[in-house]
Parts: structure tokens; sequence; C-alpha cells
């Protein structure tokens, strides 16, 4: 099994936590991490993109000459997709891009993205993450005590306001509770830092 060392809010280890296996010890599926991170972006996309049919074009009733006995070519209406300020053929229409994965899927990717971290020793397990109040420079200190200067995803076992209004002004840092934890902010996260009770409460969830 996995062991990763806990540290306190000042860096300082007190201990070591093994892991579940199957959650934070597999082999990384990137087939399969590669899918959740396309479904998850594709989701977020509006698709509000629209364009018009002929049908749907002001103007054009009249025909614009007649039929024969001009010269020029036939035409029906000065909305036809040939004329400039006409339909669109085959233009976008507002539709939906995203698509959904079976929950096993989604499950195996959240433990490969997760194992994937352990084995770059990128996942920083906490004792405890408790702020009096929220205050920039009290995260700020304790991200300096723990070494990260980069992207980093702070995960706790619940949502804490305190943690996540402390973080939101830290350029990089990004907080969420394991209900909220997604594919792709893991991977996007240079530095996983989990309290040890979200490293339990994951371990309930994906095992």
């Amino acid at each position: 099994m996995p062991k990763v060392q806990v540290v306190n809010m000042q860096g300082s280890p007190v201990g070591e936590l093994e892991l579940d296996e199957y959650v934070f010890g597999i082999e990384p599926n990137t087939h399969v991490m590669h899918q959740a991170v396309v479904g998850q972006l594709a989701s977020q996309r509006r698709g509000t993109h629209s364009t018009l049919l002929r049908g749907e074009v002001r103007g054009g009733g009249r025909k614009p000459w007649r039929q024969k006995g001009t010269g020029r070519a036939r035409a029906g209406s000065i909305r036809s997709p040939l004329w400039r300020g006409g339909a669109v053929l085959f233009g976008p229409k507002p539709r939906k891009y995203g698509f959904s994965l079976p929950k096993k899927v989604r499950r195996l990717a959240l433990r490969s993205a997760l194992s994937s971290k352990v084995n770059e020793q990128k996942l920083i397990v906490l004792e405890d993450l408790s702020l009096n109040e929220a205050k920039t420079r009290e995260m700020v200190k304790v991200l300096q005590a723990l070494n990260v200067s980069k992207k980093a995803l702070i995960v706790t076992d619940e949502f804490m306001e305190t943690i996540e209004r402390s973080a939101r002004n830290i350029a990089g840092i990004k907080t969420t509770a394991v209900e909220g934890m997604t594919i792709y902010d893991l991977l996007n996260s240079d530095v996983i830092v989990m309290t040890k009770a979200a490293v339990t409460k994951t371990e309930e969830v994906l095992a």
C-alpha cells in the first residue's frame, strides 16, 4: 500500500498515512483520464452560436427579376445562400456539446489522477486545516510552510468558507470539497493538498 507523510500547518511531519491502494495506488489509465477531461471541458461550452437558415433571413420575398429574358442567371430571392447578406448553408445552430460517461469510468478517471499525483510525489496530506478567520495572509503562510509556490488544489472533507475565502485571491490556488473534486482540477494542478479527513472521505467515496 502506498504511504505518504502527514504534515501539520507549519510543514512539520507528524506521522505517516497508509493510502488505499485501490484509490491511490492503481496504474493510471491515461485514455480514461483524457475522455473525462474532454467531457468536462465540452460540457462547459455554451453552444449558443447560431446562423440563419434560408427561411429565417428577413426579406427576399419578391423575385428580384423575371425568370427569362434578362440574360442573367435565374434567381428567386435576394436572401439565397449564394447572395451576399443571404442565408448560411450548414451553419452552426445552438447545441449541447457535453456528453456523459458511465459512473465507473468517471471514478476510474479520478482514481487514475490521484494515483498519478501519488506516483509523482505531488500529494501533500495535512493533519488538519483550519483558520480562525478568512485572511489571505494566513493562507499564504500555510502554503509557504508547505513549499507550495505553483498551482495547487486544496481539498477538504467538506466546504469550509474561511478556507475558500482565504485562498480565492491567491493566484493559482483553488479550493474544493471532496464532492466537488474534478478530473480537470486534479490534472491542472501541480500540487494536491488534502486534509487527512479529505483522504479518508475520498477513499470512502471511490473505494
